[in-house]
């Protein structure tokens, strides 16, 4: 049974985590490692260079998105391909973040949680909710 009062709560603490999440990574490509640095790694990795430019915009710009509640349901499902992507690069590094190179579980864990939000909805607070058939404003659809 989900709780109706408590689900939108619920759904506002996921979406901002995952958007606060995105918005640090695309940050530390740019501040951190820096563009070039990063479009280096991407290319060591085996993705062409050029793709660490849009890749970080989308972090930066889709976590801002996320943070504030535009659109959460299409801009979640949308950034999955950037984790899934994430993820291949730390498969052969094996399970566990303290792993060389770190683990594949949480890029795994974060397609997981996008995969949540874009069928969960917005939540509370959301400036312009993803209207879904059924649902209600706020995105939250509860039985």
């Amino acid at each position: 049974m989900i709780d109706t009062k408590t689900a939108p709560y619920a759904a506002l603490i996921l979406r901002l985590a995952l958007g606060i999440m995105f918005i640090a990574h695309g940050l530390m490509k740019v501040f951190v490692f820096t563009l070039p640095g990063t479009a280096q790694f991407f290319a060591s990795v085996g993705f062409p260079g050029w793709t660490a430019y849009p890749v970080t915009a989308l972090e930066i710009a889709g976590g801002g998105l996320l943070v504030v509640g535009v659109y959460s349901r299409v801009v979640a499902a949308g950034l999955i391909p950037v984790l899934i992507g994430a993820a291949t690069v730390h498969l052969g590094n094996g399970w566990v973040f303290s792993a060389p190179n770190g683990g594949w579980e949480y890029p795994v864990f974060l397609v997981v949680i996008a995969a949540v939000v874009a069928l969960l909805g917005d939540g509370a607070y959301a400036l312009k909710p993803a209207i879904v058939r059924g649902a209600p404003v706020g995105g939250v659809k509860l039985a």
